[in-house]
């Protein structure tokens, strides 16, 4: 099964990424590698995601928003390669979750992220992974995530 396959069998479609920056690339290839930008939850019509883990939002939803964002950046690394079968693995994901002072579970929102990749492109899912705390993001995001890939 294909990880587009997958992904609507989840029930999950990807829309088509763009940079909000005409000097700033979704993402960028170089040799066998692909860098994405960071990425924040979207919002939804139901949900704007605003405010830190462990103040606005527990740990579940934290882990939820690291989902929404492992989803934008599987759109991002699909608009640059087009088929997300070229991905051969997902090297190195960094997640930097907005947290206030003494906040620890930084890992355990970063769950949401790793598991969802590993969901959809099964063993090629399984990747190094960094979860740190900070005290602010853009928009006031709970969560952004960058991920390397390596790629046919």
């Amino acid at each position: 099964m294909t990880p587009e396959e997958r992904l609507k069998e989840m029930g999950i479609e990807l829309q088509e990424a763009t940079s909000f920056h005409p000097a700033m690339a979704v993402g960028v290839i170089t040799g066998n590698l692909l860098y994405l930008s960071g990425t924040t939850p979207p919002d939804r019509p139901d949900k704007q995601w605003r405010g830190r883990v462990g103040e606005t939002y527990t740990v579940e939803e934290g882990y939820q928003a690291a989902r929404e964002c492992a989803i934008q950046q599987l759109a991002m690394a699909k608009t640059v390669l087009g088929d997300l079968s070229r991905i051969r693995r997902v090297v190195k994901a960094l997640g930097m979750v907005n947290s206030p002072p003494g906040f620890s579970d930084h890992p355990r929102v970063m769950h949401g992220y790793s598991e969802l990749m590993h969901e959809v492109l099964g063993e090629r899912g399984v990747h190094a992974r960094s979860a740190v705390g900070m005290q602010g993001l853009p928009s006031n995001a709970p969560i952004e995530v960058e991920t390397i890939f390596e790629i046919d």
